[in-house]
């Protein structure tokens, strides 16, 4: 067994392998097939943390011996072996429906991904949302990857202490616990991206997560080269104020596909869960500016047109912070859905939100997050003023 902080056990039976396969692949998130097999092993730390890989890293050699020669629990494990790779292989539902897509790659960049209590790195609604369709996808065969940040301590927890006050908590996400492992080069270095910062190189840290049939790729700035303020950019998840939150969005935009191409991987649809990575639309039409001389506009375009959100259209009419102003006005802002006839209509006819979302889109509107990098570039407003807006959404 091996991680980023521990190394291998060189007395481990040769059954540990096959252990670490089960307890790397986040499949058992929402299959619980190998649940007796960590609970064979340490029935109480299994049971307050549900996290295999901290089970196999902390269990003996002598109980890793005990456990493995015993015929029934070897036959158990032989029998998930087999079960994982008849999964994997497959044909899937994706193909078998939609034979001639010609989609080779989704990329699906979130804030937060809920996969397990096992790696904290959500905090809610956002994060149960990318979860569920990234774990829906490995099923489905559907070719989804995920691009995410991994934080130092994730979101808080709370407490209730003696005198009833609300406690929040930052528990460390020690990277050596999480079911992850470092990405690596075909030399075995491991993979770090360096993006262009004010005065300075950025470098990130890459690394990787199984999920059945998909793959979630982390970023992290906690890199020994970056200065102590850069390191601490993906410390926490929604932590700090406006300029922190726009670094930890430039890391997930700008690395994540800069992770992309390092992979080769050439995405036909991105999907950004919310506007919080923004930047990847920037970055993909600076690489398509690079390749093929285009100037930014029609790169941008060519790619919005490419681009999905798990957004809606239609806001609340303005809010109490700014006065229902914003924007400076918020010149053409949509933040309240225009109602015409049409969209009149659907609505009392009780029309699905994505079809209001086609027909609105159809007349122009947009998000606040997407009019908001329009006013940038065009010097309306600033980055600040669109995520003090956006946040409060």
């Amino acid at each position: 067994m091996s991680s980023p902080a521990y190394g291998n056990r060189p007395s481990d039976p040769p059954a540990s392998d096959a252990l670490t396969d089960l307890a790397l692949d986040l499949r058992w998130s929402y299959n619980h097939a190998a649940d007796q097999i960590w609970e064979r092993l340490d029935p109480d730390l299994w049971e307050f943390t549900h996290n295999p890989w901290v089970v196999l890293q902390t269990a003996s050699r002598e109980k890793l011996q005990s456990v493995t020669t015993d015929p029934a629990f070897q036959k158990l494990l032989l029998d998930l072996q087999r079960e994982k790779k008849a999964a994997e292989e497959s044909v899937g539902w994706f193909q078998k429906a939609h034979p001639r897509s010609g989609l080779s790659t989704v990329a699906y960049f979130s804030m937060e991904f809920m996969l397990s209590e096992a790696l904290p790195i959500y905090s809610g609604g956002l994060g149960n949302v990318a979860g569920d369709q990234l774990k829906t996808a490995s099923n489905l065969a559907v070719p989804v990857t995920g691009i995410g940040l991994l934080y130092q301590q994730g979101y808080f927890r709370q407490e209730i202490d003696a005198q009833g006050h609300q406690q929040a908590l930052y528990p460390y996400n020690d990277p050596g616990q999480l079911p992850i492992t470092p990405l690596r080069q075909q030399n075995g270095e491991w993979l770090r991206l360096a993006i262009d910062f004010p005065g300075t190189k950025l470098w990130i840290r890459t690394w990787q997560i199984q999920l059945g049939r998909a793959k979630l790729y982390l970023l992290d700035t906690n890199d020994p080269a970056n200065i102590p303020a850069h390191r601490g950019i993906t410390s926490e998840l929604y932590g700090g104020g406006p300029e922190l939150r726009l670094k930890q969005e430039m890391v997930l935009g700008i690395g994540g596909w800069q992770l992309l191409r390092a992979l080769g991987l050439q995405p036909e649809v991105c999907h950004l869960n919310e506007g919080h990575a923004a930047f990847a639309l920037l970055e993909r039409a600076q690489s398509f500016m690079a390749e093929t001389g285009q100037p930014f506009a029609p790169a941008l375009a060519r790619y919005k047109a490419l681009a999905t959100d798990s957004r809606k259209v239609w806001k609340a009419v303005g809010c109490d912070r700014c006065g229902r102003t914003g924007y400076s006005g918020r010149r053409a802002v949509f933040e309240v859905l225009s109602v015409n006839d049409e969209i009149r209509h659907m609505v009392t006819r009780g029309a699905t939100e994505a079809d209001i979302e086609t027909c609105a889109k159809s007349h122009g509107m947009t998000t606040l997050s997407e009019d908001g990098m329009r006013a940038v570039l065009a010097g309306e407003t600033s980055w600040d003023e669109v995520l003090r807006v956006t946040a409060s959404r």
